[in-house]
Protein backbone atom coordinates (compact mmCIF):
# COMPACT_ATOMS: atom_id res chain seq x y z
CA UNK A 1 0.00 0.00 0.00
CA UNK A 2 1.42 3.56 -0.88
CA UNK A 3 1.26 6.11 1.36
CA UNK A 4 1.78 10.15 1.46
CA UNK A 5 2.33 12.41 4.40
CA UNK A 6 0.61 15.59 3.29
CA UNK A 7 1.96 17.69 5.62
CA UNK A 8 6.03 16.33 5.05
CA UNK A 9 5.69 14.69 1.99
CA UNK A 10 7.74 11.76 2.39
CA UNK A 11 6.40 8.87 0.93
CA UNK A 12 6.41 5.51 2.17
CA UNK A 13 5.05 1.83 2.44
CA UNK A 14 1.67 1.25 4.75
CA UNK A 15 1.11 2.85 7.82
CA UNK A 16 -1.28 4.96 9.56
CA UNK A 17 1.51 7.42 10.54
CA UNK A 18 4.34 9.29 8.78
CA UNK A 19 7.46 7.75 9.91
CA UNK A 20 9.22 10.51 9.19
CA UNK A 21 7.02 13.83 11.10
CA UNK A 22 4.97 11.28 12.98
CA UNK A 23 1.34 13.28 11.20
CA UNK A 24 -1.78 11.37 11.29
CA UNK A 25 -2.63 12.98 7.52
CA UNK A 26 -1.75 10.20 5.41
CA UNK A 27 -3.12 9.02 2.40
CA UNK A 28 -3.27 5.68 1.87
CA UNK A 29 -3.93 4.02 -2.05
CA UNK A 30 -2.61 1.37 -3.87
CA UNK A 31 -3.11 3.08 -7.04
CA UNK A 32 -1.43 6.16 -5.50
CA UNK A 33 1.24 6.82 -7.91
CA UNK A 34 -0.64 5.92 -10.79
CA UNK A 35 -3.32 8.04 -11.05
CA UNK A 36 -3.16 11.67 -12.81
CA UNK A 37 -6.65 13.29 -12.99
CA UNK A 38 -7.54 15.66 -10.62
CA UNK A 39 -9.80 17.86 -9.10
CA UNK A 40 -8.78 20.44 -6.57
CA UNK A 41 -11.81 22.93 -4.62
CA UNK A 42 -10.77 25.35 -2.50
CA UNK A 43 -12.53 24.82 0.82
CA UNK A 44 -15.31 27.22 1.88
CA UNK A 45 -13.29 30.10 -0.60
CA UNK A 46 -15.01 33.50 -0.22
CA UNK A 47 -15.50 32.54 3.59
CA UNK A 48 -11.70 31.80 3.74
CA UNK A 49 -10.61 34.55 2.14
CA UNK A 50 -12.60 37.01 4.78
CA UNK A 51 -11.22 35.17 8.01
CA UNK A 52 -7.52 35.10 6.19
CA UNK A 53 -7.98 38.88 6.13
CA UNK A 54 -10.00 39.29 9.51
CA UNK A 55 -8.71 37.08 12.57
CA UNK A 56 -11.38 38.34 14.65
CA UNK A 57 -13.27 36.16 12.15
CA UNK A 58 -11.44 32.69 13.36
CA UNK A 59 -14.12 30.38 14.97
CA UNK A 60 -17.12 32.03 14.44
CA UNK A 61 -20.03 31.43 11.46
CA UNK A 62 -19.37 33.12 8.53
CA UNK A 63 -21.78 34.01 5.87
CA UNK A 64 -21.18 36.01 2.46
CA UNK A 65 -23.89 37.51 0.23
CA UNK A 66 -26.23 40.24 0.01
CA UNK A 67 -28.60 41.62 2.51
CA UNK A 68 -31.48 40.49 4.30
CA UNK A 69 -33.47 39.67 1.18
CA UNK A 70 -30.26 38.51 -0.87
CA UNK A 71 -28.82 34.62 -0.88
CA UNK A 72 -25.93 32.89 0.49
CA UNK A 73 -23.06 33.36 -1.37
CA UNK A 74 -21.14 30.98 0.55
CA UNK A 75 -20.71 30.18 4.01
CA UNK A 76 -17.74 28.76 6.38
CA UNK A 77 -17.86 25.34 7.70
CA UNK A 78 -18.70 26.35 11.61
CA UNK A 79 -21.78 28.05 9.80
CA UNK A 80 -22.83 25.05 7.63
CA UNK A 81 -22.82 22.45 10.37
CA UNK A 82 -25.88 24.93 11.10
CA UNK A 83 -27.58 23.79 8.36
CA UNK A 84 -26.03 26.89 5.75
CA UNK A 85 -26.20 26.03 2.37
CA UNK A 86 -24.97 28.24 -0.33
CA UNK A 87 -28.05 29.41 -2.74
CA UNK A 88 -30.26 29.57 0.30
CA UNK A 89 -32.09 32.85 1.29
CA UNK A 90 -30.34 34.80 3.47
CA UNK A 91 -33.59 34.87 5.98
CA UNK A 92 -33.81 31.41 5.92
CA UNK A 93 -29.69 31.36 6.83
CA UNK A 94 -30.02 33.90 10.11
CA UNK A 95 -32.89 31.73 11.00
CA UNK A 96 -30.81 28.50 11.50
CA UNK A 97 -27.35 30.54 12.36
CA UNK A 98 -28.23 33.81 13.92
CA UNK A 99 -25.48 34.93 15.21
CA UNK A 100 -23.77 34.86 11.89
CA UNK A 101 -21.51 38.07 10.39
CA UNK A 102 -22.84 38.39 7.09
CA UNK A 103 -20.40 40.13 4.82
CA UNK A 104 -21.17 41.45 1.16
CA UNK A 105 -18.52 39.84 -1.08
CA UNK A 106 -15.42 41.13 -1.90
CA UNK A 107 -15.03 40.00 -5.51
CA UNK A 108 -11.89 41.54 -6.59
CA UNK A 109 -10.33 40.07 -3.37
CA UNK A 110 -11.29 36.68 -4.56
CA UNK A 111 -10.21 36.51 -8.12
CA UNK A 112 -6.83 37.78 -6.64
CA UNK A 113 -6.58 35.39 -4.24
CA UNK A 114 -7.80 32.76 -7.17
CA UNK A 115 -5.42 34.09 -9.48
CA UNK A 116 -2.62 33.52 -7.14
CA UNK A 117 -3.73 29.46 -7.35
CA UNK A 118 -3.93 29.41 -10.72
CA UNK A 119 -0.31 30.51 -10.40
CA UNK A 120 0.53 27.64 -8.70
CA UNK A 121 -1.33 25.25 -10.52
CA UNK A 122 0.57 26.23 -13.73
CA UNK A 123 4.12 25.77 -12.31
CA UNK A 124 2.56 22.24 -12.32
CA UNK A 125 0.99 21.31 -15.91
CA UNK A 126 -0.74 23.40 -18.35
CA UNK A 127 -3.76 21.37 -18.56
CA UNK A 128 -5.93 23.28 -16.13
CA UNK A 129 -9.74 23.56 -17.01
CA UNK A 130 -11.09 25.75 -14.53
CA UNK A 131 -14.76 25.25 -13.17
CA UNK A 132 -14.95 28.78 -11.20
CA UNK A 133 -12.91 31.27 -9.33
CA UNK A 134 -11.96 28.32 -6.34
CA UNK A 135 -11.81 24.93 -8.38
CA UNK A 136 -10.22 23.65 -11.12
CA UNK A 137 -9.52 19.85 -12.92
CA UNK A 138 -5.60 19.26 -13.18
CA UNK A 139 -4.28 16.66 -15.83
CA UNK A 140 -1.16 15.47 -14.07
CA UNK A 141 0.01 13.35 -17.17
CA UNK A 142 3.46 13.33 -18.10
CA UNK A 143 4.41 15.21 -15.18
CA UNK A 144 6.41 12.89 -13.21
CA UNK A 145 9.61 12.90 -15.56
CA UNK A 146 9.15 17.10 -15.53
CA UNK A 147 8.81 17.08 -11.61
CA UNK A 148 10.84 14.11 -10.30
CA UNK A 149 7.65 13.24 -8.13
CA UNK A 150 4.35 11.35 -8.81
CA UNK A 151 1.34 13.62 -9.33
CA UNK A 152 -0.21 12.69 -5.40
CA UNK A 153 2.96 14.02 -4.09
CA UNK A 154 2.74 17.66 -6.89
CA UNK A 155 -0.85 17.94 -5.20
CA UNK A 156 0.15 18.07 -1.98
CA UNK A 157 2.53 20.20 -2.38
CA UNK A 158 0.03 22.58 -4.41
CA UNK A 159 -2.39 22.80 -1.35
CA UNK A 160 0.58 23.01 1.12
CA UNK A 161 1.83 26.08 -0.57
CA UNK A 162 -1.66 27.30 -0.91
CA UNK A 163 -1.96 27.38 2.97
CA UNK A 164 1.59 28.24 3.55
CA UNK A 165 1.56 30.99 1.29
CA UNK A 166 -2.24 32.13 0.76
CA UNK A 167 -3.38 30.99 4.32
CA UNK A 168 -6.31 29.23 2.10
CA UNK A 169 -6.92 25.22 2.01
CA UNK A 170 -8.47 22.78 -0.66
CA UNK A 171 -8.92 19.19 -1.05
CA UNK A 172 -7.84 17.23 -3.68
CA UNK A 173 -9.58 14.49 -5.60
CA UNK A 174 -7.38 12.25 -7.57
CA UNK A 175 -8.41 9.38 -10.14
CA UNK A 176 -8.49 7.96 -13.75
CA UNK A 177 -11.29 10.53 -15.03
CA UNK A 178 -12.74 13.70 -13.98
CA UNK A 179 -16.03 12.44 -13.03
CA UNK A 180 -14.45 10.20 -10.25
CA UNK A 181 -12.00 12.95 -9.08
CA UNK A 182 -14.54 15.17 -8.77
CA UNK A 183 -16.28 13.08 -6.64
CA UNK A 184 -13.30 12.57 -4.71
CA UNK A 185 -12.74 16.04 -3.40
CA UNK A 186 -15.89 15.79 -1.77
CA UNK A 187 -15.35 13.19 0.36
CA UNK A 188 -13.46 14.53 2.76
CA UNK A 189 -13.71 18.25 3.11
CA UNK A 190 -11.97 20.62 4.51
CA UNK A 191 -8.43 20.21 3.69
CA UNK A 192 -9.24 16.88 2.44
CA UNK A 193 -7.31 14.49 -0.01
CA UNK A 194 -9.15 11.58 -1.52
CA UNK A 195 -8.53 8.80 -4.07
CA UNK A 196 -10.69 6.60 -5.66
CA UNK A 197 -8.54 4.20 -8.01
CA UNK A 198 -9.57 1.81 -10.99
CA UNK A 199 -9.64 -1.24 -9.47
CA UNK A 200 -12.26 0.20 -7.21
CA UNK A 201 -14.21 1.88 -8.81
CA UNK A 202 -17.68 -0.28 -9.21
CA UNK A 203 -17.83 -1.39 -6.06
CA UNK A 204 -17.36 2.33 -4.51
CA UNK A 205 -20.00 3.43 -7.16
CA UNK A 206 -22.39 0.66 -6.50
CA UNK A 207 -24.46 1.78 -3.86
CA UNK A 208 -23.97 5.71 -4.15
CA UNK A 209 -27.15 8.00 -4.95
CA UNK A 210 -27.98 8.89 -8.40
CA UNK A 211 -27.51 12.56 -6.86
CA UNK A 212 -23.73 12.15 -6.33
CA UNK A 213 -23.50 13.39 -10.14
CA UNK A 214 -22.26 16.49 -11.10
CA UNK A 215 -25.01 18.43 -12.78
CA UNK A 216 -28.04 16.16 -11.35
CA UNK A 217 -30.05 18.57 -9.60
CA UNK A 218 -33.47 18.61 -7.86
CA UNK A 219 -35.46 17.91 -10.81
CA UNK A 220 -33.21 15.17 -12.66
CA UNK A 221 -33.52 13.72 -9.08
CA UNK A 222 -36.98 13.38 -9.00
CA UNK A 223 -37.59 12.23 -12.85
CA UNK A 224 -35.06 9.68 -12.15
CA UNK A 225 -36.39 8.42 -8.86
CA UNK A 226 -39.76 8.15 -10.82
CA UNK A 227 -38.38 6.16 -13.05
CA UNK A 228 -37.31 3.95 -9.76
CA UNK A 229 -33.50 5.08 -9.95
CA UNK A 230 -31.76 5.73 -7.24
CA UNK A 231 -28.63 4.63 -6.70
CA UNK A 232 -25.90 3.61 -9.16
CA UNK A 233 -26.72 0.11 -8.73
CA UNK A 234 -30.16 0.84 -10.11
CA UNK A 235 -29.03 2.36 -13.01
CA UNK A 236 -26.84 -0.64 -13.62
CA UNK A 237 -30.20 -2.74 -14.29
CA UNK A 238 -31.16 -0.32 -17.68
CA UNK A 239 -30.06 -0.68 -20.98
CA UNK A 240 -29.02 2.07 -22.45
CA UNK A 241 -31.40 2.50 -25.18
CA UNK A 242 -33.89 2.32 -22.50
CA UNK A 243 -32.34 5.39 -20.42
CA UNK A 244 -31.89 7.23 -24.59
CA UNK A 245 -35.63 6.31 -24.95
CA UNK A 246 -36.39 7.71 -21.31
CA UNK A 247 -33.62 10.64 -20.73
CA UNK A 248 -32.16 11.21 -23.75
CA UNK A 249 -28.89 12.79 -23.64
CA UNK A 250 -28.82 13.02 -20.70
CA UNK A 251 -29.29 8.76 -20.51
CA UNK A 252 -26.52 7.86 -22.52
CA UNK A 253 -24.21 9.88 -19.87
CA UNK A 254 -25.86 8.17 -16.58
CA UNK A 255 -25.43 4.78 -18.41
CA UNK A 256 -21.51 5.19 -18.92
CA UNK A 257 -21.24 7.30 -15.63
CA UNK A 258 -22.55 4.51 -13.91
CA UNK A 259 -19.75 2.13 -14.60
CA UNK A 260 -17.80 5.02 -13.63
CA UNK A 261 -16.89 5.68 -17.63
CA UNK A 262 -15.73 9.84 -18.26
CA UNK A 263 -14.13 10.39 -21.70
CA UNK A 264 -13.99 14.06 -21.14
CA UNK A 265 -10.64 15.29 -21.40
CA UNK A 266 -9.34 17.89 -18.94
CA UNK A 267 -9.25 21.34 -21.84
CA UNK A 268 -7.71 24.38 -20.80
CA UNK A 269 -9.60 25.88 -24.04
CA UNK A 270 -13.06 24.44 -22.55
CA UNK A 271 -15.70 27.16 -23.45
CA UNK A 272 -17.64 29.75 -22.05
CA UNK A 273 -21.64 28.95 -22.47
CA UNK A 274 -22.93 31.23 -21.29
CA UNK A 275 -22.85 35.10 -19.44
CA UNK A 276 -24.72 36.16 -16.96
CA UNK A 277 -26.20 38.59 -14.73
CA UNK A 278 -28.44 38.96 -11.59
CA UNK A 279 -29.67 40.84 -9.06
CA UNK A 280 -31.68 40.71 -5.52
CA UNK A 281 -33.72 43.60 -4.56
CA UNK A 282 -33.56 44.27 -0.90
CA UNK A 283 -37.12 44.48 -1.32
CA UNK A 284 -40.05 43.07 -4.09
CA UNK A 285 -40.95 45.25 -6.47
CA UNK A 286 -43.44 46.23 -9.28
CA UNK A 287 -41.68 49.91 -9.88
CA UNK A 288 -41.56 49.58 -13.51
CA UNK A 289 -38.81 52.39 -13.45
CA UNK A 290 -36.61 50.58 -11.07
CA UNK A 291 -37.01 47.32 -13.35
CA UNK A 292 -36.25 48.97 -16.36
CA UNK A 293 -33.00 50.43 -14.48
CA UNK A 294 -31.85 47.28 -13.84
CA UNK A 295 -32.50 45.43 -17.15
CA UNK A 296 -30.33 48.09 -18.68
CA UNK A 297 -27.35 47.82 -15.69
CA UNK A 298 -27.51 44.08 -16.17
CA UNK A 299 -27.56 43.83 -19.95
CA UNK A 300 -24.62 46.23 -19.88
CA UNK A 301 -22.78 44.31 -17.20
CA UNK A 302 -23.16 41.05 -19.55
CA UNK A 303 -22.07 43.33 -22.94
CA UNK A 304 -18.98 44.42 -21.06
CA UNK A 305 -18.31 41.24 -20.03
CA UNK A 306 -19.01 39.88 -23.78
CA UNK A 307 -16.55 42.42 -25.20
CA UNK A 308 -13.73 41.91 -22.63
CA UNK A 309 -13.54 38.23 -23.99
CA UNK A 310 -14.38 38.97 -27.72
CA UNK A 311 -17.50 37.01 -27.64
CA UNK A 312 -21.08 37.24 -29.01
CA UNK A 313 -24.18 35.94 -28.14
CA UNK A 314 -27.18 34.71 -29.97
CA UNK A 315 -29.41 34.23 -27.55
CA UNK A 316 -30.78 36.80 -25.01
CA UNK A 317 -32.53 35.11 -21.72
CA UNK A 318 -34.70 36.95 -19.06
CA UNK A 319 -35.07 35.67 -15.56
CA UNK A 320 -37.60 36.38 -12.91
CA UNK A 321 -38.47 34.88 -9.56
CA UNK A 322 -41.32 36.33 -7.89
CA UNK A 323 -41.90 37.16 -4.15
CA UNK A 324 -43.28 33.02 -3.55
CA UNK A 325 -39.71 31.91 -5.55
CA UNK A 326 -41.71 31.29 -8.32
CA UNK A 327 -39.14 31.49 -11.09
CA UNK A 328 -40.04 32.68 -14.68
CA UNK A 329 -37.44 32.15 -17.28
CA UNK A 330 -38.21 34.13 -21.20
CA UNK A 331 -35.23 33.29 -23.75
CA UNK A 332 -35.30 34.66 -27.99
CA UNK A 333 -32.86 33.57 -30.41
CA UNK A 334 -31.30 37.20 -32.46
CA UNK A 335 -31.20 37.21 -35.81
CA UNK A 336 -27.35 37.26 -35.37
CA UNK A 337 -24.92 37.00 -32.59
CA UNK A 338 -24.70 40.48 -30.48
CA UNK A 339 -22.54 41.59 -27.92
CA UNK A 340 -24.06 45.04 -27.78
CA UNK A 341 -25.46 46.49 -24.68
CA UNK A 342 -28.56 48.40 -26.16
CA UNK A 343 -29.51 45.42 -28.14
CA UNK A 344 -29.48 43.31 -25.17
CA UNK A 345 -31.26 45.39 -23.08
CA UNK A 346 -34.04 46.22 -25.84
CA UNK A 347 -34.08 42.53 -26.55
CA UNK A 348 -34.78 41.60 -22.50
CA UNK A 349 -37.24 44.41 -22.25
CA UNK A 350 -39.43 42.58 -24.55
CA UNK A 351 -39.18 40.07 -23.10
CA UNK A 352 -40.18 41.33 -19.63
CA UNK A 353 -43.02 43.42 -21.95
CA UNK A 354 -44.26 40.14 -22.61
CA UNK A 355 -44.45 38.91 -19.05
CA UNK A 356 -47.98 38.33 -18.29
CA UNK A 357 -47.47 37.05 -14.53
CA UNK A 358 -48.13 39.94 -12.15
CA UNK A 359 -45.29 41.07 -9.69
CA UNK A 360 -43.24 41.79 -7.35
CA UNK A 361 -40.53 40.35 -8.24
CA UNK A 362 -37.71 39.52 -5.56
CA UNK A 363 -35.01 38.76 -8.14
CA UNK A 364 -34.06 39.76 -12.12
CA UNK A 365 -31.66 38.25 -14.36
CA UNK A 366 -30.49 38.55 -17.21
CA UNK A 367 -27.99 36.17 -19.36
CA UNK A 368 -26.40 35.82 -23.04
CA UNK A 369 -25.79 32.33 -24.79
CA UNK A 370 -24.85 30.13 -27.47
CA UNK A 371 -22.16 32.04 -28.09
CA UNK A 372 -19.32 32.95 -30.36
CA UNK A 373 -16.50 35.35 -31.73
CA UNK A 374 -17.11 38.91 -32.01
CA UNK A 375 -16.12 38.86 -35.36
CA UNK A 376 -19.47 37.20 -36.05
CA UNK A 377 -21.15 39.94 -33.99
CA UNK A 378 -24.10 42.58 -35.30
CA UNK A 379 -23.50 42.49 -38.96
CA UNK A 380 -27.13 42.15 -40.38
CA UNK A 381 -28.65 45.38 -38.27
CA UNK A 382 -31.95 46.08 -37.49
CA UNK A 383 -34.18 46.63 -40.96
CA UNK A 384 -37.63 48.00 -38.65
CA UNK A 385 -35.04 50.12 -36.20
CA UNK A 386 -33.35 52.49 -38.15
CA UNK A 387 -31.95 54.35 -35.26
CA UNK A 388 -29.99 50.67 -34.24
CA UNK A 389 -26.97 51.64 -36.48
CA UNK A 390 -26.55 55.20 -34.82
CA UNK A 391 -27.09 53.72 -31.48
CA UNK A 392 -24.09 51.16 -32.06
CA UNK A 393 -21.88 53.55 -33.06
CA UNK A 394 -22.32 55.47 -29.93
CA UNK A 395 -22.41 52.76 -28.13
CA UNK A 396 -18.76 51.92 -29.60
CA UNK A 397 -17.29 55.50 -29.27
CA UNK A 398 -18.64 55.27 -25.42
CA UNK A 399 -16.19 52.49 -25.16
CA UNK A 400 -13.29 53.97 -26.35
CA UNK A 401 -14.00 56.90 -24.41
CA UNK A 402 -14.22 54.74 -21.20
CA UNK A 403 -11.42 52.28 -22.25
CA UNK A 404 -9.19 55.52 -22.10
CA UNK A 405 -10.82 57.41 -18.84
CA UNK A 406 -12.61 55.18 -16.97
CA UNK A 407 -15.80 53.14 -16.58
CA UNK A 408 -17.32 55.90 -15.25
CA UNK A 409 -16.23 58.55 -17.69
CA UNK A 410 -19.97 58.53 -19.50
CA UNK A 411 -23.19 57.27 -17.91
CA UNK A 412 -26.31 56.70 -19.39
CA UNK A 413 -29.40 58.79 -17.80
CA UNK A 414 -31.09 55.16 -17.36
CA UNK A 415 -28.67 53.51 -15.13
CA UNK A 416 -29.57 56.37 -12.41
CA UNK A 417 -32.66 54.58 -12.59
Amino acid sequence: MSALCRDCLTQFDDARRCPACASPRVTRHPELWDLNIAHMDCDAFYASVEKRDDPSLEGKPVIIGGGHRGVVSTACYVARIRGVRSAMPMFQALKLCPNAVVIRPRMEEYVKASRAIRVMMEELTPAIEPLSLDEAFLDMSGTTRLHGAPPAVMLARLVRRMKNELGLTGSIGLSHNKFLAKVASDLDKPHGFSVIGKAETMDFLRDKPVRMIWGVGAAAQASLEKAGIRSFSDLLRWEQSDLVARFGSMGERLFHLARGEDRRRVSADAPMKSISNETTFHDNTSNPDLLDGHIWRMAEKVADRAKAKHLAGRVVTLKLKRSDHTLLSRRVALSDPTQLADRIYRTARGLFDQVKEDGPYRLLGCGLSDLCDEKDADKLGDLLDPGAARRSDAERATDAIRGRFGAKAIVKGRTLR
